[in-house]
């Protein structure tokens, strides 16, 4: 998910496209949350572990 909102947020900086600058920010935020989750142990849905 990281790597999406990344390439989402290059794409709509490149085609000026508000809208998937704004979903580029959301996907990666949420990445960013599930990554640090997952990496402190907690149970990210029925998986231990997010990656």
């Amino acid at each position: 998910m990281i790597v999406v909102g990344i390439i989402l947020l290059i794409i709509g900086f490149v085609a000026h496209i508000a809208i998937i600058w704004t979903i580029g920010i959301i996907v990666l935020v949420i990445g960013l949350i599930l990554a640090l989750l997952g990496g402190i142990g907690h149970a990210v849905g029925p998986r231990r572990h997010y990656w």
